[in-house]
């Protein structure tokens, strides 16, 4: 417990932008005294989020203030390095102890341990929490003590543990009587690189708390029922989408794994039973992430180093833009850039054709997603790339190559989604489609009523490239 005699707790928010189920501000209550929450926009979140989750950490700031407000709290906003925010807070305040929620990668660890080293040293003490995910990663091992770097064992591992009760909302958030100053939101323009995109996006995220409990009330009575059925089928609303609000920490995978449980009866239970496996996966992402930190922008084999992949390229440059010629990997390419997510399914198909019909390296694609996604994870996105790709763990082979022509004639037989994210041909085209010229730059000068592109490539020359390619680098 920190010593709270000369009053109260710094909460430093980071991907935790919630109040129900968050155990960082259930710790900085339960000290005492009054509560400061600040978010404090630091050099590793200008450096590593890209212009799509930068906006987005912007409108779930916002949200977040908002709640915290009606409560007569505040959100206070400060940039810079942390340490010296959090010092400068303490003076401000009288403050004694600051809590924060553990984060993962070896970047943050680097930076959240220099900043405990430097508050200790004068007194204060830290206490750090897990409020992001099930399982830390440190906590599940094999009998010899090791990571886990096959998901099926590590799920066999979890499945069953006990994760505790998730936790309700505080009535009481202990506003302090005087507050410090506070930047500006608008101040830091988190969203000046979206252009003229953020106005289209905003149509489609589905931003706060509260929004993420109605979207997971939604999915539980409507979809988790058909989950395992109906999720790969590219024009049904048959997935969760809660992967948006668990970037931004706005609703706990602790929630999602009990509503999951609790929805289980009867013949659903194979259903909803592959909707806890894929929470898993995000921890298993996580699992590697800390283990592995290599995994983010290295080969997570190595065996892969030499592999011939052509970094960026004329055709990667296509494939951004979705003029692709293959209309099931063009439309996944407009559907990311119109609403700032993709159909997983359509992530799996267009990173199988980026890094293997267009022998393009792994990290061009992650680093797009990056830029571009609202619900970019640091660790489920560089796991992705690399599962597709074949350099990563539990990776699909290289020789498994997903041919997107049969792929959209199984999972959009009926063009519902093609015809959803395609303007060109179509009469009248579908709005979303019409939005993704809305977005994109002007420079990249796209019109609805262009003619649709050739293919950049053959799918049988492509595919017979790769696997040729794939068959040398073997053979050496």
């Amino acid at each position: 417990m920190c010593d709270t005699q000369e009053g109260g707790t710094v909460l430093w928010l980071r991907r935790d932008l919630r109040l129900r189920d968050q155990p960082a501000w259930r710790a900085a209550l339960e000290e005492g005294g009054p509560v400061w929450p600040v978010f404090i926009l630091d050099s590793l979140i200008e450096e590593t989020y890209g212009a799509a989750p930068k906006w987005r950490l912007g409108e779930s700031l916002r949200s977040l203030a908002s709640s915290l407000k009606k409560q007569k709290s505040r959100l206070v906003l400060r940039s810079g390095d942390p340490l010296k925010v959090l010092r400068s807070l303490i003076a401000e305040t009288g403050a004694r102890c600051v809590v924060w929620s553990r984060l993962y990668d070896s970047m943050s660890i680097g930076r959240d341990k220099e900043t405990r080293s430097g508050l200790n040293a004068q007194g204060i003490k830290v206490l750090e929490v897990n409020s992001s995910l099930l399982f830390e990663p440190w906590t599940v091992a094999t009998q010899q003590g090791r990571f886990y770097g096959v998901y099926t064992p590590f799920w066999n591992a979890v499945q069953h543990r006990d994760i505790g009760q998730p936790l309700g909302s505080p009535g009481d958030l202990s506003p302090p009587d005087n507050w410090p100053a506070s930047d500006s939101l608008s101040d830091w323009r988190l969203g000046a690189k979206m252009g003229r995109g953020a106005a289209i996006v905003s149509r489609y995220a589905n931003v706060g708390e509260h929004a993420a409990s109605e979207r997971l009330d939604r999915f539980i009575v409507r979809g988790i029922g058909s989950y395992k059925s109906e999720r790969d089928y590219l024009g049904l609303d048959s997935t969760s989408k809660l992967s948006e609000n668990l970037t931004y920490g706005e609703i706990s995978p602790r929630r999602l794994w009990y509503a999951a449980q609790n929805a289980m009866e009867g013949k659903r239970n194979a259903e909803v039973s592959y909707f806890l496996r894929e929470i898993a996966w995000r921890e298993f992402a996580y699992h590697l992430l800390y283990h592995t930190p290599r995994i983010i922008d290295k080969n997570w084999r190595s065996d892969w180093d030499n592999f011939p992949w052509r970094d960026d390229n004329e055709d990667a440059e296509a494939w951004r833009r979705g003029m692709t010629g293959i209309e099931i990997v063009d439309a996944g390419m407009r559907e990311m850039y119109t609403t700032g997510t993709m159909h997983n399914r359509a992530r799996m198909l267009v990173g199988s054709y980026l890094t293997k019909h267009l022998m393009t390296g792994w990290w061009v694609g992650e680093a797009w997603f990056r830029e571009c996604l609202i619900d970019w994870d640091i660790a489920s996105n560089a796991m992705g790339w690399q599962w597709v790709a074949g350099s990563g763990p539990d990776a699909a082979p290289y020789f498994r190559i997903f041919n997107p022509e049969l792929q959209a004639k199984k999972f959009d037989a009926d063009r519902r989604y093609r015809d959803k994210y395609l303007a060109e041909g179509r009469r009248p085209p579908h709005p979303n489609a019409l939005n993704y010229f809305k977005a994109v730059p002007k420079s990249w000068a796209l019109t609805p009523g262009q003619t649709y592109p050739r293919p950049i490539i053959d799918l049988s020359t492509g595919r017979q490239r790769a696997l040729e390619a794939y068959r040398q680098y073997r053979n050496k």
